[in-house]
């Protein structure tokens, strides 16, 4: 036989002999487990029933069901390590449970499971009504419907376990494939390593790279629409317009719906009693130019051509994930200084603000360049006459504003005439370092900064009174809520007690929420699910709020507290933009 011919035998046999064993080891214990882990179960019903306890704002019982069905599947496998280490531990000092206490064991678990499952999923009702009554929502829930929230959550954790299982199956099959040749610690690594490239590869390369294609496809499509009633304008004093040199085409569609909606001059005339101008929009899209300067640098040519740098307010306004910009933000000013505003924008993606979020540094680039573009060029007019420069930005847009202002207060006050931001991230630079900096005594959820001499937080009107010292010029202003999952929720969330749990709270958190390791970062990232499901006020949506800010920020001639209050009225029926946005 041909030294080629006795390797083919040689991998034959070997081939052979390992099927043979893994079909051996596959009916015993040391592959598959037949019996469940006493402590995974104990600890995934504690899991569950922690699960249930109130977080930020109230949830459907479906998703309360997934997000307790996460949390059983998670604590089931923590509870499956310890009880690992258990094993070898009781083994080490050579003693052994008997059977008859493992039985009892089992039947207490089972008792005393389904009463803690029961009666969690009973209390879970009346926590529910708590947090709904903190949002200004009715208390009553459909009972038929959180009765399934069980049920979910089961349904939920076998897949997870299921799944985890197979892998866990897969992993020692190699193992004791690779136990006849390498030595057999060598042949677990191995097959552990093997199984994580498996599903690492599996969840980016095909599971999370294929949703991600499907977002992009459909938000680029959508980018390329145009919403309903809105049309290209024909004044000059838009972007879009026949003269401009950003076309209508390359906006967007947040772009074009933002110089498509501009407020008419009629209307800031009829609301004035005074005559006024139409007002300056400039929006600049992805496709408007090649490079983030070369888009900054077409932003300050359409204000040199609509006569931006010459009116009394020139706002910088940083975009969400799409593009958008909140009306309940722009529109105010307009209507306050009648018309003789200017606005520009400067789109940095198409995606929502949530997929948008994993990729940062586009956010804080775009805001950085279009603020230096145009601080630039304001710098350089007659400090008499040039026009009152303003920053504006909610969730992702105000992170990209605070970026363009090097997330540092004195370059905040040395450079601008005041600042609005909405709804801030945790990762917002500037609104961690002031909220550090905090006065003791001042809660987290509406910190006081060196007295309020420029910064001041706020969730109602009454907050900008806080403190009671003077409020010096530039003035910013913060708006958040403390029942809002984007301002809070954060990666510290998951080993640290927050802040803004210490009482006193906010009056829109309830009471009864607790702070558990990992289980309260999950509780809130399901929040963030549900943040703009609840009337304005709270969660993540903030009505007609920033008009009261903009009238604190910057104040016209003559303008009164009565004028605020009706121009919030007018303004009501705006609609305000979603976190998919």
């Amino acid at each position: 036989m041909s030294g080629a011919g006795r390797a083919l035998k040689r991998t034959k046999d070997w081939t052979r002999r390992t099927a043979e064993r893994v079909r051996r080891h596959l009916g015993s214990d040391r592959v598959v487990r037949r019996r469940p882990c006493w402590s995974g179960i104990a600890v995934a019903v504690l899991c569950y029933c922690l699960s249930l306890t109130p977080s930020l704002l109230p949830r459907a019982w479906w998703l309360q069901g997934l997000a307790a069905g996460v949390s059983a599947a998670v604590g089931y496998a923590v509870g499956a390590v310890l009880e690992a280490l258990a094993r070898l531990l009781l083994r080490w000092a050579g003693v052994r449970i008997r059977r008859r206490v493992r039985r009892a064991l089992w039947i207490a678990l089972a008792v005393l499971g389904a009463a803690a499952v029961v009666t969690a999923t009973a209390w879970s009702v009346r926590w529910e009504g708590q947090v709904r009554r903190a949002v200004s929502l009715s208390p009553h829930l459909v009972w038929w419907q959180w009765a399934l929230v069980p049920v979910v959550a089961a349904l939920v954790a076998t897949v997870l376990l299921l799944a985890a299982r197979t892998v866990r199956l897969g992993t020692r099959v190699v193992a004791h494939a690779f136990g006849t040749l390498v030595p057999r610690p060598v042949a677990y690594a191995t097959g552990s390593v093997l199984a994580a490239f498996v599903i690492v590869g599996v969840v980016q390369g095909f599971l999370l790279r294929a949703a991600l294609d499907a977002i992009e496809s459909a938000a680029s499509l959508a980018d390329q629409g145009t919403t309903k009633g809105v049309h290209r304008p024909g004044l000059p004093t838009l972007s879009g317009s026949p003269r401009s040199a950003a076309r209508w085409d390359t906006l967007g569609a947040k772009g074009r719906d933002f110089v498509g909606t501009a407020t008419p001059r009629a209307d800031i005339a009829a609301f004035t009693g005074r005559p006024a101008e139409d007002p300056v929009r400039v929006y600049v899209g992805l496709r408007s130019a090649d490079t983030v300067d070369e888009r900054a640098a077409l932003a300050v040519r359409e204000l040199e051509r609509t006569g931006g740098f010459s009116r009394r307010i020139l706002a910088v306004m940083g975009t969400t994930g799409t593009g958008w910009i909140n009306e309940q933000g722009s529109r105010p000013l307009e209507y306050m200084w009648g018309g003789d505003t200017a606005m520009v924008a400067m789109q940095y993606s198409y995606l929502p603000s949530w997929v948008s979020a994993l990729t940062e540094d586009e956010a804080a680039a775009t805001g950085r360049a279009l603020f230096d573009a145009v601080y630039a060029k304001w710098r350089t007019l007659p400090a008499d006459s040039r026009p009152r420069l303003l920053v504006y930005g909610e969730s992702l847009g105000s992170f990209s504003m605070e970026s363009a202002l090097d997330g540092s207060l004195r370059t905040l006050v040395a450079e601008t005439g005041g600042a609005l931001f909405v709804g801030p991230t945790y990762d917002n630079p500037l609104w961690k370092s002031v909220t550090a900096e905090r006065q003791p005594g001042s809660p987290a959820w509406r910190p006081v900064v060196a007295d309020g001499a420029h910064v001041r937080f706020a969730q109602v009107p009454a907050d900008y009174g806080i403190p009671d010292a003077p409020w010096g010029e530039p003035r910013a202003v913060y708006l958040q809520n403390g029942s809002d999952p984007v301002v809070w929720w954060s990666p510290d969330l998951a080993f640290h007690r927050p802040d803004w749990l210490d009482r006193p709270r906010a009056r829109d958190v309830s009471p009864a929420m607790q702070w558990y390791p990992l289980l309260t970062f999950w509780q809130v990232a399901c929040d963030l699910a549900g943040a703009d499901s609840v009337p304005d006020g709270f969660g993540h949506r903030y009505g007609t709020l920033p008009t009261s800010a903009w009238a604190e920020i910057t104040t016209p001639p003559d303008w009164t507290s009565a004028d605020t209050a009706r121009l919030a009225g007018t303004l009501e029926s705006v609609r305000e933009p979603g976190l998919l946005d």
